[in-house]
C-alpha cells in the first residue's frame, strides 16, 4: 500500500476549492521561508568557506551565493511546473508560474509563498553538491551546471516524491528532503569530485580548515535556519510543525554528541570543526523523519547520523581514493541514507497510520533511495558533461589551482591584511 500520504502537506496540488487563506499558516511560512532563505548564503557559504583553505574562500562562498541567485532564477522560470505542475513523470503548466495569482491557493497559504518557499529547498540542494568538488572546478562551469541541474535532476526527483509523480513514487517517507535534498546533492557531489579528478595537493599536504570560527557560525545558522526547513514542510502552524521543530533541535544536539564522542575515544581530543559537522549530520539524519519521529526517535536518528558522519569522513572516506573535497557525499548522502532508512523504524505511535508494516515501508524507502541514487548519479554525469563542454573543460589549470581560485578568477583576497 503506498503512504504517500504523509507527504500531503507538500503537494500544492492537494488545494481544494473550498480551501481559504489562513493567516496564521500564512504568517509562518514566511518565517519559514527567510529561515531557509538564510541557510545557503550564508549558513552554508560560511560552514563551506570555513572548511576550505584561505586562498579559496571567496570562491567556495562564491558558489553558495551563485546557487542562490541562479536557482531561484531557474525555479521560478521552469523548477517550479517540472515539480509541482500536473503530470506523471514530470510536472508541466506552470512554466513562468503561468496562471499563479496573488488569490491562487495552496492549501491555507497562498501558492507564491510555496513557490517561494520550495525555491529555497532547490538552491540549498546544489550549494550543496558544490562542497565536493571546490578548489578545482570552474566557476562559469559551476553556474551552468547549477542551473541545468535543478531543472534536470532536482526538480523531476521533487516531482516524484512530493509533487504528484504517481508512476515513480515508491511511497516512501520524506518529510522534508531525505532522498530529494541529502541523498541527491551527496550523490551528484560524489559524481562530480570523481569526474573532475583530485586536487593536485590531495594527500601529499595537510589541508587545514580556513577558519574553525567560520564553520561553528556557519553551523549554528544552519541550525537555525533548519527549523524553517523541516517544522515549515508542514505548511501549517500546527502540532506536527511544533514537533518537527522539538525533534530537529533534539537530533541535532546528539549528532554533536555523537560525532564529538567519536573524536574523543578514538583521537582523544574533540573538535569544535567535529562537534559543528556532527549537528550538520544530525540535522541531515532527522530531515526525512522529522514529520513522524517521537523524541526518543530523534535521540537515536541523531546520535547514530553524527558518529556515522565521523566514522564516513575519517575512517570509510579513506577506501573509496575520491577527493569530495567537504565531505558533502558523507555528510549528506550517507547520512541522508540513514535517516531515511532510520524513518521507517522509528515512526511515533501517534503518527502511525493504520495497518502500518516497518518491512513494507523499509522496502518503500530503500526503493525510493536507490531511485535517488541512480537517477541522480547518472544524469549528473550528463549534466556536468555539458557544463564542461559550455566552459572549455570543468577544471581549472594548473596554475590558477596553485594560486588559488579566489585572486586568479574573483581577483579578491579574503583578509586584506
Amino acid at each position: 500500500m503506498k503512504r504517500w500520504f504523509l507527504a500531503l502537506p507538500l503537494m500544492p496540488a492537494l488545494a481544494f476549492a473550498g480551501d481559504k487563506l489562513d493567516s496564521g499558516d500564512t504568517a509562518w511560512m514566511i518565517v519559514a521561508t527567510a529561515f531557509v532563505m538564510l541557510m545557503t548564503p550564508a549558513g552554508l557559504a560560511l560552514f563551506y568557506g570555513g572548511l576550505t583553505r584561505s586562498k579559496n574562500i571567496l570562491n567556495t562562498m562564491g558558489m553558495s551565493l551563485a546557487a542562490y541567485a541562479v536557482g531561484t532564477l531557474v525555479w521560478v522560470v521552469i523548477g517550479y511546473s517540472i515539480a509541482f505542475g500536473d503530470g506523471d513523470f514530470f510536472g508541466t503548466g506552470k512554466a513562468m508560474l503561468a496562471g499563479i495569482t496573488p488569490d491562487s491557493l495552496s492549501g491555507t497559504i497562498p501558492e507564491l509563498l510555496f513557490v517561494a518557499f520550495q525555491g529555497t529547498f532547490a538552491a540549498i540542494t546544489v550549494a550543496i553538491a558544490s562542497g565536493s568538488m571546490i578548489e578545482r572546478v570552474k566557476f562559469s562551469t559551476f553556474v551552468i551546471f547549477a542551473a541545468l541541474w535543478i531543472v534536470a535532476v532536482y526538480a523531476p526527483i521533487t516531482h516524484w516524491a512530493w509533487g504528484g509523480g504517481e508512476t515513480l513514487n515508491f511511497g516512501e517517507i520524506d518529510f522534508a528532503g531525505g532522498t530529494v535534498v541529502h541523498i541527491n546533492a551527496g550523490v551528484a557531489g560524489f559524481v562530480v569530485a570523481m569526474l573532475l579528478g583530485r586536487r593536485k595537493d590531495y594527500e601529499k599536504a595537510a589541508i587545514k580548515p580556513f577558519s574553525p570560527i567560520f564553520v561553528v557560525l556557519g553551523a549554528m545558522l544552519l541550525w537555525f535556519g533548519w527549523f524553517g526547513f523541516n517544522a515549515g514542510s508542514e505548511v501549517a502552524a500546527d502540532g506536527t510543525a511544533a514537533s518537527a521543530f522539538l525533534v530537529t533541535n533534539v537530533a541535532a544536539s546528539l549528532g554533536v554528541i555523537g560525532w564529538v564522542a567519536g573524536e574523543w575515544l578514538i583521537f582523544k581530543k574533540p573538535t569544535l570543526v567535529g562537534g559543528a559537522s556532527g549537528a550538520v549530520a544530525g540535522l541531515v539524519a532527522i530531515t526525512p523523519a522529522s514529520g513522524t519521529a517521537g523524541v526518543g526517535g530523534a535521540i537515536i536518528i541523531g546520535l547514530v547520523g553524527g558518529f556515522l558522519g565521523f566514522l564516513a569522513v575519517t575512517k570509510i572516506k579513506k577506501m573509496f581514493k575520491v577527493d569530495d573535497s567537504l565531505d558533502a557525499f558523507w555528510v549528506h548522502g550517507l547520512v541522508g541514507i540513514w535517516g531515511s532508512i532510520a524513518t521507517a523504524i522509528f515512526i511515533a505511535s501517534y503518527a502511525t497510520p493504520e495497518n502500518y508494516s516497518m518491512g513494507a515501508q523499509l522496502v518503500s524507502q530503500l526503493e525510493a533511495v536507490g531511485l535517488t541514487i541512480v537517477y541522480s548519479g547518472v544524469v549528473t554525469a550528463i549534466v556536468f558533461f555539458i557544463a564542461s563542454a559550455l566552459t572549455g573543460g570543468g577544471r581549472v589549470d594548473e596554475e590558477t589551482e596553485t594560486m588559488g581560485l579566489d585572486e586568479a578568477i574573483h581577483g579578491e583576497r579574503a583578509l586584506n591584511l
